[in-house]
């Protein structure tokens, strides 16, 4: 669900982060685009409309929204790190012939897990790879 930019600006403000242009454009773009960019599409995306961004500025901004729980980094392989704005427990599907990651609802809780008895777990991922509908579609057809 996306939020409007007043309850961005909360967001932000109840995290003590300071406001910025930049900030709240960088906040924007990930709630408005659930596509989960990297930092190169959401500079190239917004560069147009906050010609002063720099590459730095979003990494820095990302980097704080992720410590604050603000968003979430998700990194499925190649070394690409993403971005997500829903930061309750979810899954991860990646396209291995697309490239598109796509969300699905799972029960975290209801995974029998042996051997971490001690251990705090303070972070749980679910990813999934392999071909998205219109992929499998596309494929059959050719």
């Amino acid at each position: 669900m996306n939020m409007t930019l007043e309850e961005l600006t909360n967001k932000l403000k109840k995290k003590k982060i300071r406001l910025s242009y930049q900030r709240i454009k960088i906040l924007e773009y990930i709630n408005n685009h659930r596509i989960h960019p990297t930092v190169d599409q959401i500079y190239n995306d917004l560069r147009k409309e906050v010609p002063t961004l720099s590459k730095t500025t979003v990494y820095n901004t990302l980097n704080t929204l992720a410590d604050s729980n603000l968003v979430k980094v998700i990194t499925i392989g190649d070394n690409e790190a993403r971005y997500d704005v829903t930061i309750k427990n979810h899954g991860h599907f990646k396209c291995e012939s697309c490239g598109i990651i796509f969300d699905f609802n799972i029960d975290f809780n209801s995974f029998k897990i042996d051997g971490l008895s001690n251990f705090q777990i303070n972070q749980k991922d679910i990813y999934f790879k392999g071909l998205c509908p219109k992929c499998i579609k596309k494929d059959a057809s050719e």
